[in-house]
């Protein structure tokens, strides 16, 4: 399995993957994740992709040299003469039902589902920066203010801390530190994600970047956001009382009247019924 996830904010993009692989507890690999597509002063994009590997990989390579042919267009489109993100990720679903229309039929035959899972964003000169998920079919969504980043693979671990923390107007850094922080999250609660980490920063209409890093278990920054996550965490743990049954001196008794709910009910005899 894997962790991945791009957070489109107002200052620019954040795309973060793990790069483990396993079919079972002894077979354990790394593949990275993410491709990046960047052509200075015309675009930047950038690929996260998550399920089968096999898939995955074909359509990454499909991408390269995939062409949608529009009915009124005088060339085809592809991701490298698209002229918006959205072009560019109508070309990735026309790789990804390429890759079905050749593999789907064989991998059904032997009982391998279809599986691959997306995430498509950057900028291209014209426009601003967009970010779309895409499914296995080749259709696909757009990320929103209101829904400003997109997961695939093993998200539910890191998911809290994004909804807590990310806004549009969160600082691209802010956002990175974040994005590290949910993989942590995920990191320490899931052995089929693992390091080592690619992680790409883009600042909005720069049309390029060289934030770049990948990121191992000796990487100084993660070891010490890691350490102090998890300390600072004990921390707030330990800052909030402890539920008090007896009320006695507190201000935030648990035993209180619910406003619509009543407590349960104990089943203390062979006749008694729930309702």
């Amino acid at each position: 399995m894997t962790y991945c996830v791009a957070i489109k904010l107002n200052a620019g993009l954040v795309f973060l993957s793990d790069s483990r692989t396993n079919a079972g507890l002894d077979q354990i690999s790394s593949f990275r994740k993410m491709m990046i597509y960047e052509r200075p002063g015309d675009r930047f994009m950038v690929l996260l992709s998550a399920g089968n590997l096999s898939i995955s990989q074909s359509v990454r390579e499909i991408l390269q040299t995939e062409q949608l042919f529009d009915r009124d267009a005088t060339e085809p489109i592809t991701i490298w003469n698209a002229k918006s993100m959205f072009d560019a990720a109508r070309v990735l679903g026309s790789a990804v039902r390429h890759v079905h229309e050749r593999d789907g039929a064989a991998l059904k035959r032997s009982g391998v589902d279809f599986n691959v899972s997306l995430v498509f964003g950057g900028q291209i000169q014209g426009e601003g920066m967009r970010l779309f998920q895409v499914y296995s079919a080749g259709n696909f969504i757009e990320a929103t203010t209101e829904t400003p980043y997109f997961q695939v693979g093993e998200s539910k671990y890191g998911k809290p801390v994004l909804d807590r923390v990310l806004t549009p107007d969160t600082p691209l850094d802010e956002a990175a530190k974040c994005a590290l922080v949910s993989m942590d999250s995920t990191l320490k609660s899931n052995l089929s994600v693992g390091l080592p980490l690619d992680l790409v920063v883009y600042e909005a209409g720069r049309l390029a970047t060289d934030k770049i890093v990948c990121i191992d278990e000796e990487n100084p920054y993660f070891r010490a956001l890691r350490s102090s996550w998890g300390e600072r965490l004990r921390q707030v743990f330990d800052s909030i009382e402890d539920p008090a049954w007896d009320g006695g001196a507190t201000e935030v008794p648990i035993l209180a009247e619910p406003a619509r709910s009543r407590p349960l009910r104990k089943i203390v005899t062979p006749d008694d019924r729930l309702i």
